[in-house]
């Protein structure tokens, strides 16, 4: 699929009923659980090639220093803690959020039992670009699929409708934060969490419109 010049469909305020009833449903899961499973798969990725985490990762891994649980654990406990701000932003969940709150967990449980550490250097670096790059698609693609977003990006796409500013602008001042709280409960920093600070935004920005499915209208269903 090729990307053309024109301005980002709008992603639809819809409630969990409306999501189920807009269209296209088979290509909508297919496209939702694909980019669950590459989110979780691309955060194993980024763990393994310990460069640094992702924001959101160092806040895991800050939090698993506190609590003897699982990495995919803490995922899933913390995507439940950050739907409790969607209260104010009034965001609709729906079958995307809660799958997005579940898979995400058990799939990078299930590749950092899988995908072993590498030790040469450049196969480090290639782990850490690689799940950059496959963390920004599959975000892309489970958002786009119009089941709700997930818990996380619940607060990216709920302040970019709220504040009118840019998915680019939002997203990475949201990872900032996030990189800052999770710094100060001891989770691992490194070359690879300003890498991905600084490309996701951009990245998301440039692939949601792509990946983002046209709802079928009244007279088509």
């Amino acid at each position: 699929m090729t990307a053309t010049v024109e301005a980002p469909r709008s992603l639809a305020l819809l409630n969990p009923i409306q999501q189920l009833k807009a269209g296209r449903l088979p290509r909508r899961l297919v496209q939702l659980y694909l980019g669950l499973t590459l989110y979780g798969a691309s955060m194993g990725l980024m763990i393994q090639g310990n460069l640094g985490l992702d924001p959101w990762d160092v806040l895991h891994s800050g939090i698993t220093k506190h609590l003897d649980v699982s990495f995919g654990t803490v995922v899933i406990a913390m995507s439940f803690v950050v739907l409790l701000a969607w209260i104010p932003l009034r965001q609709w969940p729906g079958l995307g959020t809660i799958s997005n709150a579940i898979v995400i967990g058990l799939v990078t449980d299930l590749t950092l039992s899988t995908v072993d550490r590498p030790d040469a250097l450049w196969l480090r670096i290639v782990f850490m670009a690689s799940g950059i790059v496959v963390n920004a698609l599959a975000g892309a693609l489970y958002i786009g699929a119009q089941f709700g977003p997930g818990p996380r990006d619940g607060l990216m796409t709920g302040l970019v409708r709220r504040t009118g500013l840019s998915v680019r602008l939002v997203r990475t001042t949201l990872e900032v934060t996030v990189l800052a709280i999770g710094w100060l409960l001891g989770g691992v920093v490194g070359f690879g969490t300003v890498a991905y600070a600084l490309a996701i935004g951009p990245l998301v920005h440039f692939l949601l419109p792509i990946f983002t499915v046209r709802l079928a209208t009244a007279s088509e269903r």
